[in-house]
């Protein structure tokens, strides 16, 4: 690679929150961002290399079988671009394997930086339909790419989505177990058919957990996150789930479920007030268990693509 073509590409600057999906029974469908985030500044260079500080830095920091290098390098050549080796700085608040979209961070940002570095000239629906594509599902990319409380569904390569700004006043506390989850392990745990009365049950949900984050009716979260499809065979592999669900409608608590395919749970509460109390009540319901770790933050109504806006404008 030239010093001219490198100077040409410039550098670019990514921000890419954390997500939680499902919310209950909202099963590959819905999903949520948070204000905790993957920052990544990545330059052209000589050779590709990666500084890394914040979570899981030691592990980021591996340039082999890297997801992001992995994925960028395979869209370059796939699209007959030269490979241009970059030095990438992390900053990485989401904790992997449990739950909270670091996948969909992590694809997404590989997938822009072949885009700017490789001028593929995608639109961002086109980023988001790659990203969806490669994470099998579209929710947490879209939750991840456009922000705030999104519906998602795919008609062939196409995503749709339906996007809200969740209500401002509720909060909410992530809650990591101390070992990881892979999502195949989770997947490998579902049936291959459930009865009428559990996909009836989680129907009825999801259809009032939509218009419970448009309407901000806290009244309706606890049943609105409940699930008959995959909780209740992933709660062996998950042990902050049970003791933590009953907690749903008490302590400003509105609503508890996995988040993602666990193993943490997210807890939606209904103030900032409220966090003292729900907090001394999920160390209270995980007593005996190994200590947990409480990520307390804000529903995000802002995504990647609109950071990214920002840095380049």
């Amino acid at each position: 690679m030239s010093d001219a073509l490198r100077a040409k590409a410039g550098s670019l600057r990514l921000r890419l929150p954390a997500t939680s999906a499902n919310l209950g029974p909202g099963f590959d469908a819905v999903a949520v961002a948070f204000d905790f985030y993957l920052e990544i500044e990545a330059e052209p260079a000589a050779e590709f290399s990666i500084a890394a500080t914040g979570r899981d830095w030691e592990l980021i920091s591996r340039l082999e079988n890297h997801l992001i290098l992995e994925i960028y390098k395979g869209l370059l050549q796939s699209h007959g671009r030269p490979i241009m080796p970059l030095a990438i700085r992390m900053a990485n608040d989401i904790p992997l394997g449990m739950g909270c979209g670091s996948s969909a961070a992590g694809r997404l940002a590989a997938i822009v930086l072949a885009v700017h570095f490789g001028q593929l000239g995608w639109s961002p629906e086109h980023i988001l339909e790659e990203a969806s594509a490669l994470e099998g599902h579209p929710d947490n990319a879209s939750a991840c790419w456009l922000g705030g409380f999104v519906a998602a569904a795919c008609e062939g390569k196409t995503v749709h989505v339906a996007r809200a700004v969740p209500p401002a006043e509720w909060r909410a506390i992530v809650v990591l177990p101390a070992e990881p989850l892979s999502t195949n392990k989770a997947r490998g745990m579902l049936p291959d058919c459930y009865s009428r009365a559990d996909v009836v049950a989680n129907i009825q949900s999801v259809a009032l957990l939509g218009l419970a984050f448009v309407q901000g009716r806290a009244d309706l979260l606890r049943i609105a996150m409940q699930d008959r499809i995959h909780q209740p065979y992933r709660a062996p592999i998950c042990p902050l789930l049970l003791p933590l669900l009953p907690l749903a409608g008490d302590h400003g608590i509105l609503g508890a479920a996995l988040s993602g395919a666990g193993p943490a749970v997210l807890v939606v509460v209904g103030s900032e007030e409220s966090l003292p109390e729900a907090s001394a009540a999920i160390r209270n319901a995980v007593a005996g268990l190994p200590e947990p770790e409480l990520v307390v933050c804000r529903f995000l109504p802002a995504g990647a693509r609109q950071f990214l806006e920002t840095d380049q404008s």
